[in-house]
């Protein structure tokens, strides 16, 4: 299963993508996509879109996640960054790709092992989680990651409770 994970914002969008099979997560591709400060929001999130698609053609993931947006501080923010939640939901929308969202206390608990982690400690675990040589560069492209990496760990305990299932119920 290919995922991939999006870091949302309007200046910087994270992106990761990782594989699954099995147990095993294999890192394929992260980055970030920033549009100029001085474009215009419309030319903004044309560019966010079309660099996702770029992404998804060239490595077909099988489902996009994303964290749930919650601001209680910054509105402003955060009704920005919806901007870009909305381009990737039509996105998926569009392309019949699987949507979800974690929470950031569900990231870090998949990631670190502790919903309270500090960004460093994700950080680290996403570079020995993926066997990266070194942690990523860009803040978004390493929470990218981690959410890629806690659908990867969330959709492996689907499936086993899936397995626990018996086959009368299953359908």
């Amino acid at each position: 299963m290919i995922i991939l994970g999006i870091d949302p914002g309007t200046a910087t969008t994270g992106f990761g993508v990782i594989e699954k099979s099995g147990q095993k997560l294999r890192h394929l591709a992260h980055g970030t996509i920033t549009t100029p400060k001085t474009a215009g929001m419309p030319a903004r999130l044309l560019t966010i879109y079309t660099e996702l698609n770029n992404l998804i053609d060239l490595h077909h993931p099988e489902v996009i996640a994303t964290e749930h947006l919650f601001f209680s501080k910054n509105v402003t923010t955060g009704m920005l960054v919806s901007r870009t939640v909305g381009v990737i939901l039509l996105i998926a929308a569009q392309r019949n790709i699987p949507w979800i969202e974690y929470r950031p206390a569900e990231v870090k608990m998949a990631v670190v092992g502790y919903g309270a982690a500090e960004k460093k400690q994700v950080q680290f675990m996403v570079k020995q989680i993926l066997s990266l040589t070194t942690v990523p560069k860009s803040d978004d492209a390493a929470d990218a990651l981690a959410l890629a990496i806690c659908h990867a760990h969330s959709s492996r305990q689907d499936e086993l409770v899936l397995s626990r299932r018996s086959p009368s119920i299953c359908t």
